[in-house]
């Protein structure tokens, strides 16, 4: 997969300053439910209503301080990302600009769908209404979110969003699933011929994907495909890597264990295990248990989220690295913002499930990181990157791919771990 194309374009407008000027000190209480739900709404103030385009769609590339620099790219994974921030907010918070910015999200994914093949655009260029495909492979990952954002928008109550659910789902069960193997496929051209590179990465996201399928529909039969990948994935593939999800597989899921080894730039599939990735199935697996009670999944959770704390938090600087090798060293030293987030959301769950303590003290320095080097108390929203000493490498705040979906995300789950209820409760009648 590459990366977007970078074409800075010049601001339109001058936009204004970000709302909430936060301070980075004293600490606020992270576990209180009112903190979590205002940093949601201080973080989504960042996007709305600059982030709208009066041509359809929502910009995909901000600056710092908000300033669009691209305002023509548009990637599958930032537009689905967007129906599904827009409607969690919506959620949380109803109001007349999130549900216009769902509304517009949401119809902008047509944007992207091909009638002709059933598919959607992983790349775009957008100019007033008219689309220009950049790029027309199939991703299973970009399906992933495409059937997240339906059951999202649904759940958010969204007229129209209920049938995308289906169709996702028998468009992936035709082209990318393989009963042999129990997985998804990763990657397909333009006329759908199945490529060799099988990833994890479009599992994980499929088996989040699945789950709320099943919480926006109740259809067990989308729990039980996220049970089975996330048994597949986190079991039988790990026994392959010693215990641990290693991100890229052969076409017969035999371990790859030199793709991407020398390349850095795939933001999508980085060599190395995967700490936050780690993280992230750690909180699958308890979003599972919580759906489906099963022992195992907990220890299983506990496993990861462990190794991942052990392996990668950096005792001088703080936060966790990106990038671990087999070996245990660190492989890539930098610090991204989602895995912090995505760690966030894991300690609050196991701390819920198991009563540790610990957690919670896992919790509470992941935030106080976070709090103090991440989050953008002038602006709004998180920093994408940082160095290992937590210096910035440059001013795009939110590049396409980064919409803040985990860092909202995050917060989210932490409310339904405290029994508020932000995922489920909140669904209409």
């Amino acid at each position: 997969m590459r990366t977007p194309p970078v074409q800075p374009a010049p601001l339109h407008r001058v936009l204004p300053e970000h709302p909430a000027m936060i301070p980075a000190q004293p600490l606020p209480d992270f576990r209180s439910p009112d903190f979590l739900r205002t940093h949601v709404r201080d973080t989504m103030a960042f996007y709305l209503p600059r982030a709208i385009d009066p041509s359809g769609g929502l910009f995909h590339f901000f600056r710092d301080n908000g300033e669009v620099y691209d305002r023509h790219t548009r990637h599958l994974v930032s537009s689905t990302r967007f129906v599904v921030t827009c409607a969690m907010a919506q959620r949380l918070d109803p109001n007349d600009l999130h549900r216009s910015a769902l509304q517009q999200a949401f119809d902008f994914l047509q944007v992207h769908h091909d009638p002709a093949t059933g598919g959607y655009a992983w790349l775009l260029d957008w100019r007033e209404g008219r689309k220009t495909v950049l790029d027309a492979t199939h991703h299973a990952y970009g399906l992933a979110f495409v059937l997240l954002a339906h059951a999202h928008a649904h759940m958010a109550g969204l007229s129209g969003a209920h049938a995308g659910i289906a169709q996702t789902f028998d468009l992936l069960e035709q082209r990318f699933w393989e009963p042999q193997h129990g997985l998804y496929a990763d990657e397909a051209t333009a006329g759908w011929q199945l490529q060799p590179y099988r990833g994890q990465n479009a599992n994980m996201h499929l088996c989040e994907a699945l789950l709320a399928a099943f919480d926006a529909t109740g259809e067990t039969r989308y729990l039980d495909r996220a049970a089975l990948l996330a048994e597949h994935i986190t079991v039988r593939q790990a026994t392959l890597s010693g215990g641990l999800v290693w991100e890229h597989h052969h076409a017969d899921w035999s371990v790859d264990w030199d793709y991407n080894k020398d390349d850095r730039s795939n933001i999508f599939r980085p060599w190395g295990f995967q700490p936050g990735h780690l993280a992230e199935w750690a909180k699958l697996l308890l979003l599972l248990h919580q759906r489906r009670p099963q022992a195992g999944l907990v220890q299983r959770a506990q496993h990861f989220f462990d190794t991942a704390m052990k392996t990668s938090w950096d005792a001088g600087h703080g936060g966790l690295f990106y990038g671990f090798a087999p070996d245990g060293s660190v492989c890539d030293s930098d610090k991204y913002f989602w895995v912090q987030a995505e760690s966030i959301a894991a300690a609050a769950r196991l701390a819920s499930v198991t009563g540790e303590a610990r957690y919670w003290a896992d919790y509470d320095r992941l935030w106080t990181y976070a709090w103090q080097h991440f989050v953008d108390h002038q602006h709004g929203a998180w920093w994408r990157i940082l160095r290992a000493d937590n210096t910035k490498i440059s001013d795009q705040k939110s590049p396409a791919g980064k919409v803040d979906y985990h860092t909202m995300g995050a917060c989210y789950d932490v409310l339904d771990t405290l029994g508020q209820g932000a995922r489920r409760m909140l669904v209409p009648a």
